[in-house]
């Protein structure tokens, strides 16, 4: 049985905004422990990503979903599906605000959670995927894993900045992210010469690894798991 506490959290981004967030603590946090940064979904922080984030409590790190939607909407969760109503929420999302966002949730893992520096990482899926991406450009990660991200093609003129290795995750069936796109992403990065690791499941559709949605794919979603807390483990971040 888990013993990890949840709690939300008011953060005050660079922008002059406010953002809740949502914490996992493992019952014996430690000073100087791991620090993950979970990135949602295109619907919102909800029961899957505080799941996330759970699971990352569980395994000893401090872990904290921002809500991304929260210049839009506060505690915004949305069926999955339903994309009239997400629309007003991304079409409002910019670069510029996601690093905003990232860097805020990152102080507050340094300094209220204590987290090392140098074990703090990222995971994000769907839209987090691709900030999951943005996140390792922008802060001193140890480590970035993205799950099926959109458009991170668009984003290739980050692929020089990234600091962590990172692991990306994709579908062989995802009609969201054509086989060119992640292929883009992955030839930028080679360039760059940024260490990497590109996981392609041919049976897998997008969203793969949501239990809550009809594209899961438990199979792919235990190995995908596997890999990467053995990722962090490799980067020392756990």
């Amino acid at each position: 049985m888990s013993t990890v506490t949840m709690e939300r959290v008011e953060l005050k981004v660079g922008d002059g905004t406010t953002m809740f967030a949502h914490v996992a603590r493992p019952e014996k946090a430690v000073a100087n422990g791991p620090g993950m940064l979970v990135f949602q979904e295109a619907f919102g922080v909800n029961d899957h990503i505080r799941d996330i984030a759970r699971r990352f409590g569980d395994l000893g790190f401090t872990a904290i979903a921002p809500e991304l939607y929260h210049r839009t909407g506060t505690g915004v969760d949305l069926k999955y599906g339903d994309m009239d109503s997400v629309k007003p929420h991304s079409s409002a999302v910019t670069v510029e605000g996601l690093a905003a966002d990232v860097k805020a949730a990152y102080e507050w893992l340094r300094k209220d959670a204590n987290a090392a520096a140098e074990r703090i990482a990222s995971i994000g899926f769907c839209m987090g995927g691709r900030v999951s991406y943005v996140a390792n450009a922008h802060v001193p990660l140890a480590a970035a894993i993205s799950f099926y991200g959109g458009r991170i093609n668009d984003l290739l003129q980050f692929a020089g900045s990234q600091h962590g290795p990172i692991l990306m995750f994709w579908g062989g069936l995802d009609k969201n992210i054509p086989p060119e796109q992640r292929r883009a992403v992955e030839d930028a990065l080679t360039t760059a010469n940024k260490p990497q690791e590109q996981v392609v499941f041919s049976s897998a559709e997008h969203g793969f690894f949501c239990d809550a949605r009809a594209s899961y794919n438990a199979d792919a979603a235990r190995q995908a798991w596997a890999l990467s807390v053995e990722f962090l483990r490799v980067q020392k971040v756990l």
